[in-house]
């Protein structure tokens, strides 16, 4: 801009007021001396196309995931960072952060896909609030690609977050997943905030107020916690744990990963919740372990006992063997007509013959299901030998792998 106001001001006020003199004296090119004298503002600088070698083929490669993001679940998409970590581990690239950035940038300018969204800093004290949320995502469990529900609880002021998968986002996974929360933390933090979950309120009144479930106030009281609700379709005023969400299904769930069983699933969310504890949030000082373990003695104690989770009822073992519990018939090992008492949990069904604990099955979630196990009719059929080829025990042995093609 000076240069320009001394070019301006020696061809108005001074004795050189030729192109090729003014571009002699200031030692310019002839062509900025006559941008000079047209305007008083420089024009806008072009920026220069410089080669990227260290890119090499990764430019496809980044296309190819950016054009699988379109048919990939919303909130399981690549971000950049998430790209750029995937090019190092697979592909050995050695291009910066930045540069794998600006190209995501310029390929979603392309294919139309590039959004922005703006987040409000929070501070919190130590222990004195954790939101909690649902979310679903994809995995393949067993070779199949199924959607599972997934809790997490944020705490807000060391941003340690813990993430528990289960098949139905019932009530009593609800409360289950907390509880496992609590423990994972060591303590139960002061206040809750939670979004309008069915499974903690029966009707939104006016304002903050809200009628909760019965079952759900039970669980704060014996945890002792305080509960907040957000206003509907406010996901704003849970922005830790909305963000939180985000950043653990990008950056464990991309691309959509395998496990052997839902057992499997949560051990390895256990894991990744235990690595994330080496991370910084932000710009904050510490990782988020030490932040963890200063607000830990600021929690509330966990309680000696946890609280009842479990729905028990009583039922009869009907004539083909099996217990009806919740709309499906589970197999138990006793004779017809025996009354058992049922123990449901979000994810299993336990019966009991008085104190002994005669069956357990995974709990199903659909309905008019028989789920049975072969060892459960070894004494009939034992008494039945005809009646093994066309068992249903057997033929959900087989679908499962448990009953190997060589035995028949």
């Amino acid at each position: 801009m000076e240069l320009f106001e001394s070019i301006r001001r020696e061809e108005r006020f001074g004795e050189t007021s030729s192109v090729r003199g003014l571009a002699r004296q200031f030692g310019v090119h002839r062509r900025l001396v006559r941008q000079a004298l047209a305007s008083a503002i420089p024009p806008e600088r072009k920026a220069a196309s410089r080669p990227k070698p260290k890119l090499g083929g990764a430019v496809e490669r980044v296309r190819a995931m950016l054009v699988a993001d379109q048919s990939a679940p919303r909130k399981q998409r690549h971000t950049a960072h998430r790209i750029w970590a995937r090019l190092r581990e697979e592909a050995g690239c050695t291009a910066a952060e930045s540069t794998v950035r600006q190209l995501v940038r310029q390929l979603r300018r392309e294919l139309g896909t590039e959004t922005r969204e703006t987040y409000v800093p929070q501070s919190y004290g130590w222990g004195a609030e954790a939101q909690v949320d649902w979310y679903e995502a994809e995995v393949e469990i067993a070779g199949e690609r199924v959607k599972r529900q997934f809790l997490s609880l944020r705490s807000m002021a060391s941003a340690g977050a813990f993430h528990i998968s289960f098949e139905r986002a019932t009530q009593q996974a609800f409360l289950e997943g907390q509880e496992a929360g609590f423990r994972y933390f060591g303590g139960v933090f002061a206040r809750l905030r939670y979004d309008n979950l069915a499974s903690a309120v029966k009707k939104v009144l006016r304002g903050y107020e809200r009628e909760q479930s019965e079952r759900f106030i039970a669980f704060r009281s014996h945890w002792g916690f305080a509960a907040e609700f957000c206003n509907p379709a406010r996901g704003n005023e849970k922005g830790g744990v909305e963000g939180e969400v985000g950043r653990f299904r990008r950056n464990h769930l991309v691309p959509v990963p395998s496990f052997a069983n839902d057992t499997e699933l949560n051990a390895y969310l256990l894991d990744c919740c235990r690595r994330d504890e080496g991370r910084r949030a932000g710009e904050r000082p510490m990782t988020v372990g030490a932040a963890m373990g200063l607000e830990r003695p600021h929690l509330l104690p966990l309680a000696v006992e946890g609280f009842p989770l479990t729905e028990h009822s009583w039922a009869r073992v009907d004539g083909k063997g099996c217990v009806k519990v919740k709309g499906n018939w589970y197999s138990a090992p006793l004779a017809a007509g025996t009354e058992v008492r049922t123990a449901v949990s979000a994810v299993q069904v336990a019966l009991y013959a008085g104190p002994a604990l005669v069956a357990e099955h995974r709990r199903c979630y659909e309905h008019g299901r028989q789920i049975l196990e072969l060892e459960h009719y070894l004494e009939v059929l034992w008494r039945k030998p005809g009646a093994l080829a066309g068992a249903t025990a057997l033929a959900q042995w087989r679908q499962q792998g448990r009953w190997p093609a060589s035995y028949l």
